[in-house]
């Protein structure tokens, strides 16, 4: 019996060739024998980039137009787990397993300082704070459109996921929280998921995580598609 496609999502102000292809992902999946399904999210990569806020309401749909009728394992880092733990609790039976990369507690938690903070990061191009400067320079990238960067930032539905809908999820899901990511802790994020178990990479920050050896064996081993 062949095993499921695998979905890979990439965070925000990246795309899935910058995230999965350039930092290997694509082709070990492909030597485990696994087809990859590659979707950009609404506003990056090859996928429309409206500049309108209210275009981006419900964006997990973008995805889910994209993916297979069959069930698929899927890895998101950052944004794209935040849209796959979304799709998973609102479309069940679409999902085998799911690995939920630099996320944690934050997602549960109302906007704050920092949410302002990177917007304007983006749409100005300046960093204050020595933390922005990696979201001030996002849209000086060739393959960048500032406008539809803010506009993703400025959606009307970005707030906290919900407990209950993290309690829809029925799938098991691997949690990997870099050491040193603010994204964290990640325990609130776990307890609040039916079924899930926690990987912490040590002295691993939010940006560094994608191409992090440990994220990678953790996430391939638990979908089951390591080649070695």
């Amino acid at each position: 019996m062949s095993k499921p496609p695998v979905l890979l999502l990439h965070g925000f102000g990246t795309s899935f060739t910058e995230t999965w292809v350039g930092n290997g992902w694509t082709a070990l999946l492909e030597d485990a024998g696994r087809e990859v399904v590659g979707v950009d999210l609404l506003g990056h990569g090859t996928a429309p980039r409206p500049h309108d806020p209210e275009s981006y309401r419900n964006l997990e749909e973008h995805v889910l137009a994209a993916m297979p009728e069959e069930p698929v394992d899927a890895i998101g880092f950052s944004y794209g787990a935040r849209t796959l733990l979304v799709l998973a609790a609102r479309h069940p039976g679409r999902f085998n397993r799911l690995v939920a990369a630099g996320v944690g507690a934050r997602l549960m938690e109302p906007d704050d300082w920092r949410t302002d903070a990177v917007l304007e990061a983006v749409r100005t191009g300046e960093a204050p704070h020595p933390q922005l400067a990696y979201f001030a320079r996002l849209p000086d990238a060739a393959d960048a459109d500032r406008e539809a960067l803010v506009a993703f930032l400025g959606r009307p539905d970005r707030g906290p996921l919900a407990p209950d809908l993290l309690a829809a999820v029925d799938v098991p899901v691997l949690v990997v929280l870099g050491g040193r990511d603010e994204a964290g802790p990640a325990d609130p994020l776990v307890d609040a998921l039916p079924d899930a178990e926690l990987v912490v990479l040590p002295g691993v920050d939010h940006f560094a995580t994608p191409k992090d050896f440990g994220f990678i064996d953790a996430a391939l081993g638990f979908i089951d598609a390591q080649a070695w």
